[in-house]
């Protein structure tokens, strides 16, 4: 199992860095940051300072989306790291929620983070692909490597995951829907012809470190108070969607 770190690219960034630059030395193997460039700091410039200082790390977004950015741009931003420093990112990628709702548009549909998911690994990876109807490559591409591991929540966005995704990051906490959901990804990739253990699993959840005291605990706590509000516009969705008794949320 490896262990990784999600930070926000609040300001200022070198703090950022040199936090990744630690968890690279203890071993960490995989440096996280979201993508809402209206709450926080362009997290693709931050990538290159990290890559630069660090040996091991592999480091990508959780998540980026489809639409903030064109295809193509997005798929030259992480073959150009993988350029200079190897190949060590990932490309985590979703709807697009808070990067998407905080400027006033709708996330994306499946349908379309589909053919993003599709286009910007082929494109990363020096490969001939088509987006929005052109066909293009990036000429200068050689031994590119980029896996794509997609943020779901609902039963077609798993199905999604389990279909095309290389890999599975689901930023929740709770036991039996991390179980669930995890198995609706395995038994999808299954159902498509795929071996399910070639979909890595991404498991995300908040964490805070504390001397063990009573109000350690409780400060903690407050740290950690973001996270469901984070996640919240996914819950609301899936209940607004598929109603508070299906199967995600049903328990026996």
């Amino acid at each position: 199992m490896d262990i990784g770190l999600v930070l926000q690219t609040d300001p200022p960034a070198n703090l950022l860095v040199e936090r990744m630059v630690r968890a690279d030395g203890l071993g960490f193997t995989h440096g996280w940051t979201f993508d809402s460039v209206v709450l926080w700091q362009e997290p693709f410039v931050i990538y290159g300072q990290i890559l630069e200082h660090t040996e091991n790390l592999v480091v990508g977004p959780m998540v980026t989306n489809p639409s903030t950015r064109t295809w193509e741009v997005t798929a030259s931003l992480f073959a150009t790291l993988n350029d200079t420093f190897g190949n060590r990112t990932v490309c985590g990628i979703g709807r697009g929620d808070s990067a998407m709702r905080v400027a006033g548009r709708k996330p994306a549909t499946l349908a379309r983070l589909e053919k993003a998911m599709t286009a910007i690994k082929d494109l990363a990876e020096g490969r001939e692909t088509e987006v929005d109807g052109t066909s293009m490559r990036i000429p200068w591409v050689s031994d590119g490597s980029l896996p794509v591991w997609m943020g779901a929540y609902g039963p077609r966005a798993l199905d999604l995951v389990g279909r095309r995704a290389d890999g599975f990051i689901l930023q929740l906490a709770d036991p039996y829907l991390t179980e669930w959901m995890v198995k609706a990804v395995r038994s999808a990739a299954s159902d498509a012809g795929r071996d399910p253990s070639d979909v890595t699993v991404c498991v995300a959840a908040p964490a805070y470190v504390t001397d063990g005291s009573a109000e350690g605990l409780a400060h903690a706590r407050e740290q950690c108070r973001w996270f469901g509000g984070m996640v919240g516009n996914h819950v609301a969705d899936l209940v607004t969607r598929y109603g508070e008794r299906s199967a995600p949320f049903r328990r026996s």
